[in-house]
């Protein structure tokens, strides 16, 4: 009698065990690897975007780094 509740007691711990540990770890494991994937996706399109954007930015030329900014202004320090 004792070996039979003693059996049923560890098919409970087995049970109670891959149900409430080992699935719901198995399934989070899961969604973050899907979850990073999607990430570094979005990640790639997003670079791929920015060097299509700033090659044809660089390809205009830039009018503005040619022009002088202004004069120089030395500032004496007050005490």
């Amino acid at each position: 009698m004792f070996r039979i509740l003693l059996y049923l007691f560890l098919i409970y711990l087995a049970y109670q065990f891959l149900f409430k540990f080992l699935i719901p770890v198995f399934r989070t494991t899961q969604q973050v690897k899907k979850d990073v994937r999607a990430m570094n996706d979005r990640m790639n399109e997003f670079a791929k975007a920015q060097r299509n954007a700033s090659s044809t930015k660089s390809k205009a030329p830039d009018k503005s780094s040619k022009e002088p900014i202004g004069d120089y202004l030395d500032f004496e320090e007050i005490k």
